[in-house]
């Protein structure tokens, strides 16, 4: 029985590295971000400064392992717009001396999604993270790497929230947007229409006879 063991650990090593290689081509899917519709291609992604190159880049990654086919300008269906940005750290705790006992950071920045014609399918939106660590005066590097992570971790949620908010997206989705579209415009005309009151006919005066 022992030796059957013993020759059996080595097989259960093969699987799990052979698992673990097979989720990690699958990093999409492991992020927990959902599947972005095809509908929406090709799509534009359009980062704004101040938006850091590394939120940008996750977008695209995510997009891109999710098989959204990405280009730039007038050959765009659809553009996905991210501007606004803004971090924040600031203290949310401190100590009996008064020192800073711990930080929080918080990311933001604005989300908007409209098509070629420019119709809003997103309208614009404020996504938020945030994350808090424990500070310590003692051990300042330490800290400072630690919140260098936290920053990309951040950007990875921002990066998450957005592909979130792009997935309900769907074909049927953009069809009742471009139905309702015609008529919201056509109800703003009849009312405008409706609210011009019409001219009064200028009177006329009989010509007098020579």
């Amino acid at each position: 029985m022992r030796l059957y063991a013993l020759k059996e650990a080595p097989a259960r090593l093969m699987a799990v590295i052979a698992m673990a290689i097979s989720l990690g081509a699958c990093g999409f899917q492991l992020r927990g971000a959902p599947p972005v519709s095809s509908a929406l291609e090709p799509l534009d992604l359009d980062c704004q400064e101040p938006v850091p190159a590394s939120l940008c880049l996750s977008v695209r990654e995510q997009l891109e392992l999710g098989g959204v086919e990405l280009v730039s300008g007038d050959k765009a269906n659809y553009r996905l717009r991210i501007r606004d940005f803004q971090r924040d750290r600031r203290a949310s705790a401190v100590t009996a001396q008064a020192a800073a006992a711990e930080y929080t950071l918080r990311h933001s920045v604005n989300l908007e999604l409209i098509s070629r014609d420019g119709v809003p399918i997103i309208a614009s939106t404020r996504l938020t993270t945030s994350e808090s660590y424990r500070y310590d005066e003692t051990n300042v590097l330490a800290k400072q790497r630690e919140e260098e992570n936290l920053q990309r971790q951040l950007s990875d949620r921002l990066a998450q929230q957005i592909i979130f908010r792009l997935a309900p997206i769907t074909p049927e989705r953009l069809q009742e947007i471009q139905d309702n579209q015609p008529k919201n415009s056509a109800q703003g005309d009849a009312t405008n229409t409706q609210s011009v009151e019409p001219s009064a006919t200028p009177a006329v005066t009989p010509a007098t006879p020579q």
